[in-house]
């Protein structure tokens, strides 16, 4: 069995890196003349899917960098789907973060686009049945929920496509 694609929220910020173009930019705000007089903005676009992620509130490039990869990894793990079988295990980095069926990893963290993604792709391969998507990912369905929630923009398409499939919207 060939092994399964990695989803590009997933990829280490080098490999990341290759698939994006990088632009700086100047932009307005607090910061002062600094701010307003170099480039410190980075604007990064993944040249496969055209998604961007902007970092630009602090006046160090190398901070506004990493804001834009988190940013960008974000966009990409809720606007992209890789098939994946619905009985194929969880991931390494999934089930290293779960005990005893529970999941709290903060939307802050790291490796939330990835963990994300990795759900996100569950849930479709269950054709949206969140509770088999959550048995496959061995966690429990309230930790599921509790982790997509955070991700707004990921559960509002989680519902739509419930609803338009006559399933029930998750609270």
């Amino acid at each position: 069995m060939a092994p399964a694609e990695t989803h590009p929220a997933a990829l280490d910020e080098q490999q990341l890196l290759q698939e994006c173009s990088r632009r700086t930019t100047r932009r307005t705000g607090p910061g002062g003349q600094h701010r307003n007089k170099t480039e410190t903005a980075v604007v990064l676009t993944h040249l496969p899917t055209g998604l961007c992620g902007e970092g630009s509130e602090s006046r160090s490039q190398a901070q506004n960098l990493k804001a834009a990869i988190f940013r960008l990894r974000q966009a990409l793990a809720e606007q992209v789907r890789l098939p994946v079988e619905a009985s194929a295990a969880p991931s390494e980095l999934w089930r290293s973060l779960v005990r005893g069926r529970k999941l709290a990893v903060s939307g802050e963290n790291a490796n939330f686009p990835a963990l994300l993604a990795e759900a996100l792709d569950r849930v479709v391969a269950h054709e949206f049945d969140v509770a088999a998507a959550a048995a496959a990912l061995e966690v429990s369905t309230t930790q599921l929920v509790r982790f997509l929630q955070q991700a707004p923009l990921a559960w509002r398409r989680i519902n739509a496509e419930r609803t338009a499939r006559s399933l029930r919207p998750l609270r």
